[in-house]
């Protein structure tokens, strides 16, 4: 077995993909991981706006999160629609670009890629906050731990979607069972005392009020508690993963985990106010997240508080697979569209879009490392992208179902009229509010992403017009091309090229780079008597040696001269580069041969134009045992 294989498992086929599709179950680990683990950082981030008010901005927490959790309603309804519309997947690109246009259906795109990247880093990043909650001498490794998560969970996303999802099922389940726990306990206690339970463990003391509750600040609340409803589109952008019934599943799905996110939500408001929880600063030392403080002061730090901070911190982590799932298959979908490489659209060896996996890892990393890991650092950039993503969708279905009129079309169309005025006002909200803190540089972002997919789709469309042929095969014109060979001197490589080139074209040239006049001298003799002789004889057309002269000991220039000289003296004429290449028996051989080579071919294919062809003809070294007992003269040399 392969490292690769023991790594990423074995290779699938095609025919297996059926076997990979998942079931709600599996569905809800696989794709709802991002909006369950922000129950944890949405309240918290918007507990730490409130921090400067102390214990009086936890009146006004409820009333926060009750708003969230009806805008969660909204999305829920309206996005149970879109699945129901969009059974091949209808995440906010696919809806906005079919019912908007192009230009919008880039923006949603963008918006939603930022998202999904902004979402594995602050999910990795919160997660990595709770194992801190109940083991601070990690805090000094925030940001070695985080990369060793993005790790773990880019190879777990490598090996498949359906292996992703089974192995976060235990953490998935588990973190709904103890939080659903603790909560449940947590307001058991709260209306049996009247409001003021008592803490088996007091949360930290709240500081002092430094300003007073204002408009302004429970709209800046507002727009960070916002983060909790990230990862809600999820579902509708990969209702090809389920199995059949896929739509069926996939709204069973979305029920799940909006119901259980909305639960939270309403749960967690309630805490912290009767117990008077605040957000800590998660530099500071000594810090507690606020599911540690809930669950510290419901039910002690037992073995339950443990199993939680844990669950949590797996959930939260993991969170970030949401990504991993649905940032592959939005690339895809922008290559298939000619927005994106087409490389993005391959499926790798597990069945999953590897280069998209890779690429998402890749950037998440480098913001855990640039922000240090911290969550508060990096939620200002969140929540612009995935509202821009829920109002170009809401807006793109409303357009759908003024297209398609039907029996429910205007109860559908009313619907998503609510959500996306819903999520337009809180997206506004949050670019109000959060502006000056870093969402500038999301919505710079968004814009540049959809101006390069817009520039990179032209840039196809270009390609495709160029290459488009109307009509049959001309045969007309076709005569054998003008052949050049570069070659270092007579040897083994340069004689198959001459054998090859022979059977190519009646007019060939071999270029050879040189400096020394002696040297050079040796190789036309060499020449005359190796290669002009058996020509003559056998009453072929005798290749032709021309040497270039090159004081300043450049090879490719010279060439490139040769090349577009020749091509100038010989218009309408097909010009061959034939470039002799060595391939090694070993990779490590590699390095220390053909330098240059492929150098020279990029040079050729972007200097020579549309007459110039390249050509490599390949030695195969043999291995040292293989060389050493093998006479000379006994090797094959035929192209």
């Amino acid at each position: 077995m392969s490292l690769l294989d023991a790594l990423l498992g074995r290779r699938l086929a095609s025919s297996e993909a059926e076997s990979e599709r998942i079931k709600p179950v599996t569905g809800v680990s696989t794709l709802g991981l991002d909006a369950l683990g922000s129950a944890s950082y949405g309240p918290e981030a918007a507990l730490t706006i409130l921090i400067p008010v102390g214990a009086a901005g936890l009146n006004y927490v409820q009333g926060v999160l009750w708003i969230i959790t009806a805008i969660l309603a909204i999305l829920f309804f309206s996005y149970r629609q879109t699945i129901a519309a969009y059974p091949q997947g209808g995440g906010s690109y696919t809806v906005a670009k079919e019912n908007l246009g192009e230009r919008p259906g880039l923006l949603a795109a963008a918006s939603l890629l930022v998202d999904y990247i902004l979402n594995a880093a602050v999910g990795i990043s919160a997660g990595i906050g709770a194992l801190e909650s109940a083991f601070p001498a990690l805090q000094q490794h925030t940001r070695e731990s985080c990369l060793i998560v993005l790790g773990l969970i880019t190879v777990a996303n490598l090996r498949g979607v359906r292996q992703a999802g089974i192995l976060w099922i235990v953490p998935t389940y588990l973190f709904v069972a103890s939080l659903g726990f603790v909560v449940l306990i947590g307001v058991a206690k709260g209306i049996y005392s009247g409001g003021h339970p008592v803490p088996v463990v007091k949360p930290p003391t709240l500081p002092p009020s430094e300003a007073s509750v204002g408009l302004w600040l429970l709209i800046r609340a507002f727009a960070s508690g916002c983060t909790a409803m990230t990862g809600v589109e999820a579902v509708s952008n990969a209702v090809p993963i389920f199995r059949k019934p896929q739509v069926r599943n996939a709204q069973q799905t979305l029920l799940i985990i909006c119901s259980l996110l909305g639960m939270f939500l309403i749960g967690i408001g309630y805490l912290v106010e009767v117990y008077q929880i605040g957000a800590m600063l998660q530099e500071q030392p000594g810090y507690q997240s606020i599911i540690s403080q809930i669950a510290s002061a419901t039910v002690g730090r037992g073995w339950l508080y443990y199993t939680c901070i844990g669950s949590v911190l797996a959930v939260l982590t993991l969170s970030a697979n949401t990504s991993f799932s649905d940032f592959p298959r939005l690339c895809r979908l922008l290559a298939e569209d000619g927005h994106l490489p087409s490389s993005f659209a391959n499926l790798g060896r597990r069945l999953v879009y590897s280069e998209g996996i890779l690429v998402l890892a890749l950037i998440s990393g480098m913001l855990l490392v640039i922000f240090d890991g911290i969550t508060d650092r990096l939620i200002p950039l969140f929540a612009v992208g995935a509202f821009s993503a829920f109002t170009f969708s809401q807006a793109g279905m409303m357009a759908f179902w003024r297209k398609h009129q039907g029996v429910h079309a205007r109860t559908s169309l009313f619907v998503n009229a609510a959500g996306a005025i819903a999520t337009g006002l809180a997206l506004m909200t949050i670019i109000v509010a959060k502006f000056t803190e870093g969402a500038w540089i999301t919505i710079l972002l968004v814009i540049g992403l959809a101006a390069v997919f817009s520039a990179v789709g032209r840039h196809y469309r270009r390609i495709w017009k160029e290459l488009e042929i109307a009509g049959n095969l001309k045969i007309s014109e076709v005569s054998p091309p003008l052949v050049i060979i570069p070659v270092s001197g007579w040897n083994r490589l340069t004689e198959q090229a001459l054998r090859f080139s022979m059977q190519l074209g009646s007019e060939i040239v071999a270029v050879n780079i040189s400096n020394d006049k002696t040297s050079a001298s040796e190789l036309r003799s060499l020449w005359k008597r190796s290669v002009e002789a058996p020509a003559i004889e056998a009453g072929c057309k005798v290749p032709r040696l021309e040497i270039v002269d090159s004081p300043f000991r450049i090879l490719a220039q010279p060439l490139l001269d040769f090349v577009r000289t020749t091509r100038e003296k010989n218009p309408g004429r097909l010009i061959a580069v034939v470039i002799p290449e060595l391939v090694e028996p070993s990779w490590w051989e590699y390095l220390l041969h053909n330098s240059g080579t492929a150098l020279l071919r990029t040079m050729l294919l972007i200097d020579g134009g549309e007459r110039v062809v390249i050509i490599s003809t390949a030695w195969h070294l043999c291995e040292p045992s293989k060389a050493d007992s093998t006479p000379s003269g006994d090797r094959e040399t035929s192209p």
